[in-house]
């Protein structure tokens, strides 16, 4: 259904109207202590459990505690180096000089969930194997294109050969919740399609059930044969809920412990009001919010058009209205990143600040002195919602009507999948690696499809028009850091100014959690997602 701001506004209130219902309820009454710490997230229902194939965060949530990696980013923060990436089935690795070799050694005795045998090396080798090759996998599998062969030496050792050296292998793919150990055996006995709703790992909580209501969603239990330390909390359930005012409701009323929080205009100021006790964890830099145009439908084959959407476009105002979660961006990757453009490095060619009259001189120029129109469409979901309504505003100001219908958040990400969308959508979160939402959102490689196969390249950037393919083999081959950064900047310049995509924002993501629950460490920073295991319910 079409919607406007001012729509999308007074849903707003009526979540905050439907908080204040609940403190008149009876005030705050927080969940009780249990065994079972709940949390609930903004989607429809499940999808899938398979790390491979996800890619709606709310199932992360249950992937992260279900399967292991070989190596862990510390709890509560990103690594500020490769010395601070952490063992977790791999105990300890090497990499040759040139970076294209890292070998890895396995924890012995790690068991999978259900019966399902010893971690190997064959298990690790099955699982890479997989990310790299099967072609159904669809949006993560561009991630793992760098990897040139996987061999084993003995159930115990791993070798990734790499077609390009890459000295932050292990902060960045490695790093990646697709890049979870899966059982061979599990895959193999039960098929793909089962394997995503029953899925095998070795992580410290094993699937006890997918409930047909999605509000009751994922229920895990503690893996006993865990190798590690024990969760403190035996029980986690992720539940659906992509009502704001349900969700939040839940978590006023203490069904549940912790929810995702709303990135929209005034919603944390108003939660805040109502209780001071709430914590509000958030992992910033979070979700990189970022806006494609389809290259391959007119208008925006026309660079002109391009850079006269991005002129209209105020990343200033943007940032300020989802205050305290967001904060503007200049290219792709953060300031707080490696090789992150600020406010004062970003070229002024590049810099696209907001200018009304720079957009409408590119317009006239493309043959539209009178504006345009096009249909377009975004999630539900307040973060994705409240973004682009703001965005219509902008660019109806400057003569251009983008015509927006809202999806339900699930049928959104099916959808834009198969690259069925004008104007695109991504919130995505990245590991510190400089090149790793480039590779994943820019290269031909990540080239959407229309059987949803494809990556999240939704532009069509290098297939449609010439991109920075071969500017990013060149950064590559170069193993030293600082060389690959500046590289990197150089990609960043060559993009922004053929504008197939414009960096928006850096949404912190956002977590609310109640009183009387303990994370058992500091969240600074991370994906949007992080591991629940020192949580106590006090």
């Amino acid at each position: 259904m079409a919607i406007s701001r001012r729509m999308f506004i007074g849903r707003t209130a009526a979540t905050i109207a439907g908080a204040s219902i609940a403190t008149s309820l009876g005030g705050f009454a927080f969940a009780q202590a249990s065994d079972t710490l709940r949390l609930a997230f903004a989607a429809r229902g499940v999808r899938t459990i398979d790390p491979a194939r996800s890619i709606q965060g709310a199932d992360e949530w249950a992937i992260i505690h279900i399967f292991d990696k070989l190596v862990e980013v510390p709890l509560g923060h990103f690594p500020t180096s490769v010395a601070e990436v952490q063992p977790s089935l791999a105990t300890s690795w090497s990499v040759t000089p040139d970076a294209k070799s890292w070998t890895f050694q396995l924890r012995q005795g790690v068991k999978f969930h259900k019966g399902y045998g010893n971690l190997t090396s064959d298990d690790v080798k099955f699982t890479f194997d997989r990310l790299r090759n099967d072609k159904a996998l669809g949006g993560n599998r561009v991630l793992f294109d760098n990897i040139a062969d996987v061999k084993v030496d003995g159930p115990a050792t791993v070798i990734f050969t790499l077609n390009q050296p890459d000295p932050l292998f292990i902060m960045g793919p490695l790093s990646h919740y697709s890049s979870s150990i899966i059982s061979r055996k599990a895959l193999e006995e039960k098929g793909a399609p089962a394997f995503e709703k029953d899925p095998i790992g070795t992580g410290p909580y094993q699937l006890a059930s997918v409930e047909s209501d999605p509000s009751q969603g994922v229920k895990l239990t503690v893996n006993k044969d865990y190798f590690g330390d024990a969760p403190a909390t035996p029980n986690l359930q992720i539940r659906y809920i992509a009502d704001t005012t349900a969700r939040t409701l839940a978590l006023l009323s203490g069904d549940v412990h912790m929810i995702e929080g709303v990135r929209a205009p005034g919603w944390v100021p108003s939660i805040q009001q109502r209780n001071a006790k709430l914590h509000f964890d958030v992992a910033s830099p979070g979700s990189f919010f970022t806006v494609s145009m389809n290259l391959t439908v007119k208008p925006f084959d026309d660079i002109r058009v391009r850079q006269a959407i991005a002129y209209l476009i105020n990343r200033d105002e943007l940032a300020s209205a989802m205050a305290p979660v967001s904060q503007r961006t200049y290219g792709l990757n953060p300031p707080s990143f490696l090789g992150g453009f600020t406010a004062d490095t970003i070229p002024a060619a590049v810099r696209y600040d907001h200018d009304p009259k720079k957009a409408k001189q590119l317009l006239a120029e493309a043959g539209f002195p009178n504006g345009l129109s096009f249909n377009a469409y975004t999630s539900q979901r307040e973060d994705y919602s409240s973004v682009m309504l703001i965005i219509q505003e902008q660019l109806r100001a400057g003569g251009v009507e983008m015509k927006l219908d809202i999806k339900d958040h699930t049928a959104f990400h099916a959808d834009q999948a198969k690259g069925t969308n004008t104007m695109f959508q991504r919130s995505a979160a990245y590991p510190p690696v400089p090149t790793q939402a480039i590779i994943e959102q820019l290269t031909a490689a990540a080239e959407v499809k229309s059987d949803g196969s494809g990556g999240p390249n939704f532009s069509h950037y290098g297939v449609a028009i010439p991109g920075i393919d071969e500017m990013l083999k060149k950064a590559m081959q170069e193993p030293n850091l600082e060389k690959r950064v500046k590289l990197v900047q150089e990609i960043e310049v060559k993009f922004l100014t053929d504008m197939p995509l414009l960096p928006i924002s850096d949404n912190g993501y956002l977590v609310v959690r109640a009183a009387n629950v303990d994370l058992g460490y500091e969240l600074k920073s991370g994906y949007a997602h992080w591991r629940l295991t020192r949580a106590k319910i006090g």
